[in-house]
């Protein structure tokens, strides 16, 4: 064949061809045979339920998995990485849903780690990296300052450095993975204008999403992956929601009906005047002159945009916030106003994390290791833990919340992100907490998956259980909550009935102070 001929099938071969991918993890099979194609200039939805595999095929293509089988080739030429660099080089940028960023540096610092410009002398260029690195947030439209610290961001900014980071660099496959979890709507518009722009110049962009309506906005072709195996691909405007969910699932969802007839009993958590003035600098909002009441047997949803203060005000309800806040918390009419978290749980209070990388997961252990950690007092002889005991609970655990694991003595690092938030949520419910504090509890769930946990948390709540719960997505908070309140600028503005709420009226409490700044700055 001559040169010439090669030229042109390559012209003509997708820009991405993996083939007959395999990967196992011990007795877990991520991957089986699959094969998937991208093509310059497309937007590519990669779905599937939490487990499916579409994040280990990406991060094989991205060079952080090298142990595989399987072939990939980028235009035409077979390529094997030893490494993420192997595959930045390549041209291959991934955005991880678990966010990979160094707390204690700088914003800058972390978007140029390993790529850092220098000046004369090899001294870093470190003006010229905030340029950089200010240039790129303006083109997403983010106020964040390259100087700051990253560890003092909120979730939602650090989520956005991250995809700042990987635009920095120019590259020909861009892998989007779960990128909009933590962003507020305004976010999710401007990334989504960037992804257009990456479309229009020839990048191929890869983005995986439980969202549908994102799939259907943004995606020109649809993969759907299902244990591990390939299920289809085809032409998004050729298919609905409803198709992409059957090949996922195996099987129809019909619309999730969730019993509230539970009735609300004697009252479980009571806050009057709460306030949190916000660490200079941090760009964590202020609390202020918050009051509710939380009964048992009750889900209170907690709505707001993000920078509102859902995630603060649950830290301080747990005694994690920087200081103590003021005002009065009771818990089953105790004072609570808790200094540090091991006092909110000795006082029957439990927090699952929004950040669950960080702050949620103990990611050297097991995963009954996991889930037992914090009943231990219960599980032990002396100084031995019982594992007939820890068995006992660990393989209730799983069985009740249903976990898809190897087994107890898994790794948990090896478990899909949906599954590693039941074992958290196993972790507390092993406590039987009076308070359970739920932030973002889906966040990187796929649809079955946040199915089983909406049944979960209307089943507590039934068994009495007072639950607050805050969630970007307000059909979650619609289907879920007996209540509403809603937060604007760290204040509440409004608390609905489970009648009186809907996405209109929570929009326009959660808008209310913005609002009135913008029409005094007019």
């Amino acid at each position: 064949m001559s040169e010439t001929s090669i030229e042109q099938d390559r012209a003509a071969a997708p820009r991405l061809r993996m083939q007959a991918i395999t990967k196992h993890f011990g007795g877990v099979h991520a991957l089986r045979e699959v094969d998937f194609e991208a093509r310059a200039g497309e937007v590519h939805a990669l779905c599937g339920e939490n487990g499916a595999g579409k994040s280990t095929l990406m991060k094989i293509l991205a060079g952080v998995i090298g142990d595989y089988e399987g072939r990939i080739a980028l235009d035409g030429r077979v390529v094997a990485f030893n490494g993420p660099r192997d595959a930045e080089e390549a041209g291959i940028r991934i955005i991880h849903q678990e966010l990979n960023l160094v707390p204690d540096l700088s914003v800058a610092a972390n978007m140029f780690l390993g790529r850092e410009l220098t000046r004369g002398f090899g001294l870093l260029g470190e003006r010229a990296m905030a340029a950089r690195a200010r240039e790129m947030f303006e083109r997403l439209g983010a106020p964040i300052a390259p100087s700051a610290r990253v560890g003092d961001l909120r979730i939602g900014d650090q989520q956005m450095v991250e995809i700042a980071k990987s635009l920095l660099f120019e590259a020909s496959i861009v892998i989007m993975d779960e990128p909009t979890s933590a962003l507020s709507d305004a976010e999710v518009a401007r990334l989504f204008r960037v992804i257009d722009d990456l479309r229009r110049a020839g990048t191929t962009v890869l983005y995986i999403s439980h969202k549908m309506n994102e799939v259907f906005t943004l995606a020109d072709r649809v993969t759907v992956l299902r244990d591990g195996r390939f299920v289809a691909t085809e032409e998004r405007r050729r298919i609905d929601p409803t198709q992409v969910v059957r090949w996922m699932v195996g099987r129809e969802i019909a619309e999730l009906r969730l019993d509230h007839q539970a009735h609300a009993r004697e009252v479980a958590l009571r806050v009057e005047g709460l306030a949190l003035p916000a660490t200079a600098g941090s760009g964590r909002p202020s609390l202020s002159d918050i009051s509710f009441t939380l009964r048992k047997g009750e889900v209170l949803g907690v709505a707001g945009l993000l920078g509102a203060g859902r995630t603060e005000l649950l830290e301080a309800l747990f005694g994690a916030a920087p200081r103590p806040p003021r005002g009065t918390i009771e818990v089953e009419g105790r004072p609570g106003r808790f200094r540090r978290p091991a006092e909110a749980i000795d006082a029957g209070v439990a927090l699952v994390t929004e950040d669950r990388k960080t702050l949620g997961l103990f990611d050297r252990m097991t995963v009954a290791e996991n889930i037992t950690i914090r009943r231990l007092d219960r599980l032990t002889l002396g100084p031995v833990v019982d594992r007939r005991a820890e068995s006992r609970a660990v393989e209730e655990s799983i069985e009740r919340l249903a976990i898809k694991t190897a087994g107890g003595r898994a790794a948990v690092t090896s478990l899909s992100g949906g599954n590693q938030q039941k074992c958290i949520l196993a972790r507390w419910l092993l406590i039987e907490p009076k308070v359970l504090l739920l932030d973002e509890p889906t966040r990187g769930i796929d649809v079955g998956a946040k199915a089983e946990i909406y049944l979960l948390i209307r089943r507590l709540a039934a068994e009495g259980m007072a639950i607050l719960m805050t969630s970007s997505e307000l059909p979650e908070l619609l289907a879920v909550s007996d209540r509403v309140m809603v937060l604007c600028e760290g204040r509440k503005t409004a608390e609905l009935t489970r009648s009186e709420a809907t996405e209109e009226s929570i929009m326009h409490a959660a808008t209310q102070f913005l609002d009135r700044t913008a029409a005094r700055a007019s």
